[in-house]
């Protein structure tokens, strides 16, 4: 079984948000946003991100710009321009069109927290890329860690 988390960092003090990533063993956090810089908590910098990651809890960090939205899509769904159900289809067509099954490595996902800003996983593209991979691959199980 592959153990997949995710984990948003807002209304998370760095200790909760450490601690949530210890407790579950995380091996790497894997950075989904589009901006890495920003200004909700400063732990969550991107380079900032890394040392942290690696000092506190052992763990590796990576950005991968190729799974977060288009620029475009954020600022509509922000914007109101489109709904969820909207925002949603058109971020798993995004996903096909960079061909993302074929770019990660399945084997390669046990332990890994993707990571974006929204506290909820219920409307963040985190959840859909989580339930996108576990489609194409049974043995994921995903967990949410959450406050």
């Amino acid at each position: 079984m592959i153990k997949l988390y995710t984990i948003g960092f807002t209304e998370k003090t760095a200790k909760d948000f450490f601690s949530l990533l210890q407790k579950a063993k995380v091996k790497k956090i894997l950075d989904v946003r589009i901006n890495t810089i920003s200004q909700l908590a400063g732990f969550a910098k991107g380079k900032d991100l890394a040392y942290f990651a690696k000092a506190i809890i052992d763990a590796d960090y990576e950005h991968d710009i190729d799974l977060a939205p288009t620029k475009e899509l954020l600022k509509d769904y922000r914007d109101k321009k489109v709904d969820w159900a909207k925002y949603e289809k058109e971020y798993i067509d995004i996903l096909n069109k960079r061909n993302i099954l074929k770019k990660l490595d399945f084997n390669k996902l046990d332990g890994v927290c993707f990571l974006c800003s929204e506290h909820e996983p219920n409307m963040c593209h985190r959840r859909l890329l989580a339930e996108y991979l576990q489609k194409a691959n049974k043995e994921i199980e995903i967990i949410h860690l959450v406050k």
